[in-house]
């Protein structure tokens, strides 16, 4: 009877959603319109085959097809992470967009890569969705598409063990975004999406996700044509076989019982609970040193051969313009808090004093050389400014030595090396902390309605980059947009709380320029 009833309610709501019904080459999807907030919406679609069994370290296979009417109303499971939750049947993906029909103008389309470190997050949206605040602020209208991808160990193992199976891979995690951005151009268009308009965007390691598609090998044609980055998220890249990744496997295979001769065959075989707690037990043993998420790209001789300091050398041929954005604070959450308090303190490892800075440093810049230390702290002195702020305590000249190598260059990197036109944005509203200017996006809230003009000027940037790739080609207000940042410019775009100006950056490459003359070091 119940099994009658769930039939009987799908069919009442597949006659009521015709036009939500979408065919393609391997099953129809059903999606829902929201009245309410004026969106149709695809939750879940399976854009690869389930990573699971021998296809677990394995690169994404092309989907299943689906029998029937697949019901796309329903959000997905997270990705393995932490110690508990997810599926490893997580390669999925949901979009949304404005009610379209066949015939109307295809619409600009963004692909959304989570944040989360590189082993956490999600991409699953509610309702209304996220980015739904950056859907109605002005026109044009376009899609949004979230895609899952696989984190820590599931998406991110390395070491000779790997590279020793033909059928695994390195960066299956960016493999996976990589599936899901030829997804777009294979089938976007039906639901009214335009392939030869695609953004990719992210927050955190969302950002550092956008980072990593831009500096990887290309395809031709090109899988996407604008690029965005929030708060980059772009901590150490080993190569492969380095002796911190194979350190990393060897842990897990440790803890796992699978250290024998086929123990990637182990790894695959075990259950998927088990290489979530060992890939979990892995990721926090090196809190605060090496890094606070230790999963996550690696350098390979296919995918991600180059490093990012070495790509943005010289500007990318393939990125035409990128609009990126840190925050003023962006590290804070990622110091130890010891380093602001008052040296005797054995409530922490850390204090204020100079001596527990130059322990912070040595740990988190392991590969530096002691003159290479001696000039981070010559550049980062213990009473210091940056373009917005002034410093006199070793807690904030970590955060900005943190800041500044793991996201503020990143982000100024990327911009400067676009082929013709680059914004650089620093978020300075208070508190300024990691990703908080995602609030304006994430979700409807009063702050957009009690501040309209920040609202519709800087998130407004963000539509009209991603439908123009210029964010001042639809600005909403007659305040002065994002200065253009062309190659070795001498300004980014500030938001405070005051409202917007440009600053100089010259302090800021200056430090990023230190930065990439110790890349090989770090490795960045």
């Amino acid at each position: 009877m119940r099994k009658f009833i769930a039939i009987l309610l799908l069919i009442i709501g597949v006659a009521e959603s015709r036009d939500n019904i979408v065919h393609l080459d391997y099953g129809s999807f059903l999606g829902h319109f929201n009245e309410q907030y004026n969106y149709t919406a695809w939750q879940k679609i399976p854009y690869a085959a389930p990573p699971t069994g021998q296809n677990r370290f394995r690169a994404p296979q092309p989907p299943i097809k689906q029998k029937g009417l697949y019901d796309s109303r329903e959000k997905f499971s997270a990705c393995p992470q932490g110690t508990s939750g997810g599926s490893e049947d997580c390669l999925y993906l949901g979009l949304f967009g404005r009610p379209w029909t066949e015939g109307q103008p295809l619409r600009h389309t963004v692909v959304v890569f989570h944040g989360g470190g590189f082993v956490g997050g999600s991409g699953s949206f509610g309702t209304p969705p996220t980015s739904y605040p950056i859907l109605n602020v002005s026109e044009p209208d376009m899609m949004f598409v979230y895609p899952h991808y696989r984190l820590n160990a599931f998406g991110f193992l390395a070491g000779v063990q790997v590279e020793n199976d033909p059928t695994a891979e390195f960066n299956v995690g960016l493999l996976d975004q990589r599936a899901c951005l030829k997804w777009v151009q294979r089938y976007v268009r039906s639901f009214g999406g335009d392939p030869s308009s695609v953004t990719i965007w992210g927050q955190s390691a969302g950002g550092g996700s956008v980072i990593a598609q831009i500096i990887a090998k290309q395809e031709r044609p090109l899988l996407f044509h604008k690029a965005a980055a929030s708060s980059p998220f772009w901590p150490k890249v080993y190569r492969w076989n380095s002796t911190q990744a194979q350190g990393m496997y060897d842990d897990l295979a440790s803890l796992t019982g699978c250290t024998g001769l086929n123990s990637l065959g182990c790894l695959r075989n075990i259950s998927s609970r088990a290489l979530q707690n060992a890939s979990f037990a892995v990721q926090t043993q090196n809190l605060y040193t090496t890094s606070t998420y230790n999963w996550g790209p690696v350098l390979d001789d296919s995918f991600l051969p180059k490093s990012l300091s070495q790509r943005t050398d010289s500007p990318l041929s393939h990125l035409k313009t990128a609009f990126t954005v840190y925050t003023t604070h962006d590290a804070k959450k990622f110091i130890p808090t010891g380093l602001g308090k008052v040296a005797g303190d054995a409530s922490s490892l850390f204090n204020s004093s100079n001596a527990s800075f130059d322990q912070w440093l040595k740990g988190f810049l392991p590969g530096l050389s002691s003159k290479d230390r001696q000039q981070v702290r010559t550049q980062y002195p213990q009473d210091g400014s940056t373009e917005t702020i002034s410093y006199s305590n070793n807690f904030d000249r970590a955060s900005l030595i943190y800041r500044d190598s793991v996201l503020a260059c990143p982000a100024l990197w990327i911009s400067a090396s676009a082929r013709n036109e680059g914004w650089l944005t620093e978020y300075a509203v208070s508190p300024a902390g990691h990703a908080q200017d995602g609030w304006w996006w994430n979700s409807v809230t009063g702050k957009q309605y009690d501040d309209v003009l920040k609202y519709e000027t800087y998130v407004g940037a963000f539509k009209s980059y991603f439908s123009t790739g210029d964010p001042n080609q639809h600005r909403l207000t007659e305040l002065r947009g994002p200065p253009v940042l062309k190659r070795l410019a001498q300004q980014e775009w500030v938001v405070e709380d005051s409202g917007f100006r440009a600053s100089d950056i010259s302090q800021l490459q200056e430090r990023c320029k230190f930065w990439r003359n110790v890349a090989g070091k770090i490795p960045l």
